[in-house]
């Protein structure tokens, strides 16, 4: 009789944990920071339709990075998993240190761009590849079966790639590590890059204290780079921006917009921003490192909200632990 009453006890105050639980979380009024658990990093964002997707790193050993998980969210405070949307049984060539994953649609059809094996020279396998999917949350498998880009092109290790839609339907592919960063004009099937008009196929952009991680953005007819400098293991990890007038630059550093706060967090970096469709209205999407904790590969994902000035310059973000309020996509 103990026992039994033993089990309905504990069955009753497990029950009313899961209650409070669901009810604290269905009456979240802001996303908090990190936006889901985890120890996650490189955080893409994109709009899909009228839902939000986050497709962070698993941040881990360069050997267990061997598969990528997805959140989605139709209000930026309740998040959905998505697991193992790729990994590296799709991708035969791939066997460690899958990163910063890029996502695109074309065509009705969805393209994972991922950097692969963190190759150190030209003799070594990966590089950036490719996985193609019908859903956003994936699965997704090899597009090519091989990298796209699998060589040290103008210095830049092939990592961190971020694909850029211009207003006219052309695709750019903008990567690069050890401190170089590259844009090239993705073919129409992505299955290669072609010439610009000049005939130069991987064109230079690094700006000034580049590092890695770019990301590129159009608004109000200036094209935005951003990038991240620093160590990605230390506190000063932040990210930086320039402005120009098309794809290629000339890009002059302006200044640094996202750093760590001794007070909330450090290593604020490598990070993607989204804009709310025909709105004004931008947040960034970024990794960050606990108070307090030296382990190189606990990474989070948080969000904020960005801001810009009358000039067009994105105005200092002040990271926060709250993160940002419910917004819906109408």
């Amino acid at each position: 009789m103990r026992i039994y009453r033993s089990l309905k006890l504990t069955a009753a105050l497990l029950a009313l944990s899961t209650g409070v639980t669901l009810a604290q979380d269905a009456a979240k009024t802001t996303s908090g920071n990190p936006i889901f658990p985890g120890w996650y990093a490189d955080p893409e964002a994109k709009i899909f339709g009228k839902t939000y997707w986050v497709y962070p790193t698993y941040s881990a050993r360069y050997e267990e990075q061997v598969y990528m998980d997805a959140y989605s969210s139709t209000d930026l405070v309740h998040w959905t998993k998505h697991e193992h949307i790729i990994d590296t049984a799709a991708i035969k060539w791939a066997h460690k240190a899958m990163w910063a994953p890029a996502v695109t649609e074309k065509d009705g059809k969805y393209y994972i761009f991922f950097g692969a094996n963190d190759i150190q020279n030209n003799n070594q396998v990966g590089g950036i590849g490719i996985g193609v999917a019908k859903k956003p949350g994936g699965p997704f498998k090899d597009y090519l079966g091989k990298p796209l880009i699998g060589q040290f092109i103008n210095g830049a290790q092939p990592i961190d790639q971020f694909v850029f839609k211009d207003d006219d339907g052309q695709y750019y592919i903008v990567y690069g590590g050890w401190r170089h960063c590259n844009i090239a004009k993705l073919n129409k099937d992505f299955t290669g890059v072609e010439p610009f008009a000049d005939g130069e196929t991987y064109k230079s952009i690094t700006p000034k204290d580049y590092v890695e991680g770019p990301v590129m953005f159009k608004r109000k007819g200036k094209y935005y780079l951003m990038w991240s400098e620093g160590g990605w293991t230390g506190p000063n990890y932040r990210v930086a921006y320039a402005m120009g007038d098309s794809p290629t630059g000339p890009f002059e550093r302006i200044d640094v917009i996202l750093k760590q706060d001794p007070t909330i967090a450090t290593g604020a970096g490598h990070h993607s921003v989204i804009n709310i469709p025909k709105t004004d209205e931008w947040y960034i999407v970024y990794h960050r490192r606990p108070l307090g904790d030296h382990d190189g590969n606990h990474r989070v994902t948080c969000i904020d909200k960005m801001y810009f000035d009358e000039n067009g310059h994105i105005l200092p973000v002040k990271i926060t632990n709250e993160g940002v309020a419910a917004r819906k996509i109408k």
